[in-house]
């Protein structure tokens, strides 16, 4: 029952992420694009500050370690990753499958941070070759064109790039400060700062509220977010992290984009490119390189959970 219940999760999980790309694409027809990311972490941060709260025996963060590790998730994690992401969704020609895709590739890029921050850690010649099979997939999927390459939306495909290298590289910085701060916690309260950084990126650049279209799409677009895909959606993560270990977990990111397609499809009549497909295969293969050893280990236990079911 346990498997099922995790499997049912799991697949909950790339379900609702997957099909958040749908809801900000669909989103950024009404809000203008750091906005609505900083409108989405206002109210999934305020939710995960009442789990931590609920859940945790430090809902707030002490000593300088523990707000640098929440510095760095504000920042690139939150801020950093969403910006980018909410801003390449903009471009027509980007298509929530592919922006799902893209995003993919944040497992092999966190692998390569991993071995250049952790000193303990060295990237193989065979790591290395899928590091950069794994970026090769990325220019297979941005497709530009040599005579134009502001032609396609390889622009804003590349912005979503920087987003995914934003989150990796926040994923390290954070578990290499390793402060011992509940997750539950640490997430919180980069949500929130993430939110004002978003805020203050926004006011910049001179976005405004009165730009906001308030209808019934734009609230269901905001609402599915901030609850399902922020705060239920780490909740679920965080669980099966804890049931199912980061390797297995990290393939969420690698079913997501079928989600993204499928509701993209169905939502937005986004027809998923046979580009979408190949990039998509070859960001997969750079990371079965990157961790062959990993996943060569989980292999006996994956065909012992087979042979019992």
């Amino acid at each position: 029952m346990s498997r099922y219940r995790n499997l049912s999760l799991f697949l909950l999980l790339a379900t609702v992420w997957g099909s958040a790309f749908v809801a900000i694409k669909s989103g950024l027809t009404y809000f203008p694009p750091v906005l609505f990311a900083a409108f989405r972490y206002d109210i999934a941060g305020v939710l995960m500050l009442g789990y931590a709260g609920y859940a945790t025996d430090t809902p707030i963060p002490q000593g300088r370690g523990q707000w640098a590790q929440v510095a760095v998730g504000a920042t690139l994690i939150i801020a950093g990753y969403h910006t980018l992401l909410f801003v390449g969704e903009t471009d027509p020609a980007v298509t929530s499958a592919a922006a799902a895709v893209i995003v993919s590739l944040s497992p092999v890029l966190t692998t390569g941070f991993a071995r250049l921050f952790l000193p303990d850690e060295r990237l193989t010649l065979v790591g290395i070759v899928g590091l950069f099979l794994g970026l090769a997939g990325v220019v297979i999927l941005s497709n530009p064109d040599p005579g134009n390459l502001l032609a396609g939306g390889a622009v804003a495909k590349l912005l979503i790039f920087g987003a995914a290298t934003a989150f990796a590289l926040g994923s390290v910085l954070t578990r290499r400060i390793g402060a011992s701060l509940p997750i539950e916690t640490m997430e919180a309260w980069a949500m929130v700062g993430g939110a004002l950084i978003m805020h203050g990126v926004s006011l910049g650049v001179g976005e405004s509220v009165a730009e906001v279209a308030w209808t019934v799409e734009a609230v269901a677009a905001l609402g599915y977010l901030s609850v399902a895909a922020s705060a239920l959606g780490f909740l679920i993560y965080f669980d099966l992290l804890d049931r199912l270990g980061p390797i297995q977990i990290n393939l969420v990111s690698y079913v997501a984009p079928i989600s993204a397609a499928l509701v993209g499809w169905v939502v937005l009549a986004e027809v998923p490119t046979i580009t979408t497909a190949v990039g998509f295969v070859v960001i997969f293969a750079g990371f079965v390189l990157v961790k062959r050893r990993a996943i060569r280990a989980e292999l006996p236990r994956l065909r012992r959970l087979v042979s019992r079911s």
